[in-house]
């Protein structure tokens, strides 16, 4: 059974592509069809003509550069008036169908030469709608069986429509149909439009309550204010964003496989029996015996002749099965944005006005402090570490690491310490890192337990702690709970999860954790996560709150 392969295209270029395609594969050029419609969708001048006599009206159609392209390589080209649908430009056996059929009969010929290649009613009218609209179709038919998955792929990647989403698309605007009669329409072509500079914005107000038209959400502007400190501490937030990427599931194209019925002439032979009656007389001497006196009367004996005819019957049987299904393939695409981060800058107003500094001052008695807590006791002086620590602030406040983890940037800023303090790197590196944190906006204590914390027994007092505070009256040992604190702490050092937020990789997580532990991630994914935040640096109680919280 024949089977034929039928989509359209928004582009005509794209149309051509799949036909060379299809060729390139195996498909023989007397199997493929074309038909494109006006894709001005203004009149033009056509009359029926044959690749053999093409007639001088063909330009009309845009033709020129088709013909010295596809219609030198595929049969039966022409152009032809469709009422209802205008001037078209039809290649191969589908052509052949409509050129046969005339220009007054045409129209129900274009719906018919679908349905004839398996195509329903209802969807050749989708499909000479959207010829009407200046789309282009192609199609293709093959008895063999493998080809089918071959001609769906290849549609696929030149970009057919997906005919049931456009359809949807037709009926909101108010199509109800496939009518031959219907004026012509132009094809839509995307209008370039000029979006006007945004006016300057007027103050903020201070309502309650605001209101915006715009579906995206509304980025704040920052804007620069001057505010009086009323007490002995003043608290600047620090304000940074975070880019979570999703993923949503939107259609592709839509290829349509079609059977349909074929005929063909076949011979089979047949052995005949024919039965004929012969009579014959014989010459016979001899006296009559009792039966044949007995004989001896009127009376009429019937033979009958018999012959054999042969007699048809079908049996329908499954020969072969066609197989439809999908690949997917995974892909990673890399999303590009920008996100902002307060940066704070002090200056010096009086005796030391204009003198800006990036924040180093700032934490001199902290770095200071840090260093007579690590490395007094060895015998180093504050000199000696000072660079460090003052290297560390100046990464931090360098834009080419905003918003980056250490771990990304280490190796640079590794690089460019070594070009003057060659060899020290392993010396110095805490002290500035140390400072690094400081900068960025960690606590002395966080940053401490950022530079310092390695390996995963510096934190086992503190998981061990925080599960008996949670866990241990439940019941609970914290040998079940210690595996989770431990998987916790791995991610925290996984370079895949580097920079990211908890939202961003929990389903990877309990992917990866359920694949060993299945049906327990919602027992310990509160310890996995307190892990995951202690040696990202939160204190343990910032941790313990940022496990235990919620998306509203």
């Amino acid at each position: 059974m024949a089977k034929s392969v039928v989509g359209i295209f928004d582009q005509r270029s794209d149309a051509e592509r799949a036909v060379r395609d299809l060729m390139d594969n195996g498909f023989r050029r007397e199997d493929i069809s074309l038909i494109a419609g006006n894709a001005s969708g203004e009149p033009s001048e056509a009359t029926t003509t044959t690749s053999e006599g093409m007639s001088s009206t063909a330009a009309g159609a845009g033709t020129g550069a088709f013909v010295g392209g596809l219609g030198g390589l595929l049969v039966g080209l022409g152009v032809l008036a469709i009422p209802g649908v205008g001037p078209v430009l039809a290649v191969g056996p589908l052509a052949t169908t409509l050129l046969g059929a005339g220009v007054g009969a045409a129209a129900g010929g274009l719906i018919g030469s679908l349905m004839d290649v398996g195509v329903p009613e209802e969807e050749a009218g989708y499909y000479a709608e959207g010829i009407r609209r200046g789309n282009t179709l192609v199609s293709v038919s093959t008895d063999d069986e493998m080809m089918i998955d071959r001609a769906v792929n290849i549609f696929e990647r030149h970009n057919a429509v997906d005919i049931d989403r456009r359809v949807e698309e037709w009926r909101k605007s108010g199509w109800t149909g496939y009518d031959p009669n219907a004026k012509m329409e132009p094809k839509e072509v995307p209008i370039q439009q000029t979006i006007p500079k945004p006016a300057k914005p007027a103050p903020v107000s201070t309502s309650a309550s605001t209101a915006s038209t715009s579906a995206q959400p509304v980025r704040p502007t920052p804007t620069s204010t001057t505010r009086q400190a009323t007490g002995e501490t003043t608290a600047i937030p620090v304000v940074e964003e975070e880019v979570q990427v999703g993923k949503r599931a939107v259609p592709g194209g839509t290829v349509r496989v079609y059977s349909h019925m074929t005929e063909k002439p076949v011979q089979e032979q047949v052995q005949l029996r024919d039965e004929q009656v012969k009579v014959e007389r014989r010459p016979v001497n001899r006296a009559a015996s009792e039966a044949d006196l007995n004989a001896f009367k009127e009376e009429v004996v019937e033979v009958r002749e018999n012959r054999e005819e042969a007699v048809v019957t079908k049996q329908a049987r499954v020969v072969e099965e066609v197989i439809v299904s999908k690949d997917v393939n995974q892909r990673t695409e890399t999303v590009n944005d920008k996100v902002r981060r307060t940066e704070v800058e002090v200056e010096n107003v009086g005796a030391n006005a204009g003198v800006q500094t990036r924040g180093y001052d700032v934490y001199t008695n902290d770095f200071r402090s840090n260093f007579n807590t690590l490395y007094a006791k060895q015998g180093y002086t504050y000199e000696q570490y000072e660079p460090a620590y003052r290297y560390g602030s100046t990464v931090a406040n360098d834009k080419r690491y905003t918003g980056k983890d250490w771990a990304v940037i280490e190796s640079d800023v590794q690089r460019d310490w070594e070009m003057d303090h060659k060899g020290t790197w392993q010396k110095f590196k805490d002290s500035i890192r140390y400072g690094w944190e400081r900068v960025k906006g960690y606590s002395p204590a966080e940053a401490s337990a950022r530079t310092t914390a390695r390996n995963y027994e510096d934190y086992a007092n503190d998981f061990r702690g925080n599960f008996n505070t949670l866990y241990a009256n439940r019941g609970q040992t914290y040998d079940r709970y210690e595996p989770a604190y431990r998987y916790g702490y791995m991610l925290a050092e996984d370079q895949r999860y580097t920079g990211k937020d908890w939202a961003a990789i929990e389903s990877d997580v309990q992917r990866d954790w359920e694949r060993d532990n299945k049906g327990t991630w919602q027992e310990v994914k509160d310890s996995i996560r307190y892990a995951w935040e202690r040696v990202k640096g939160y204190s343990p109680a910032e941790a313990s709150a940022r496990s235990h919280s919620r998306a509203a």
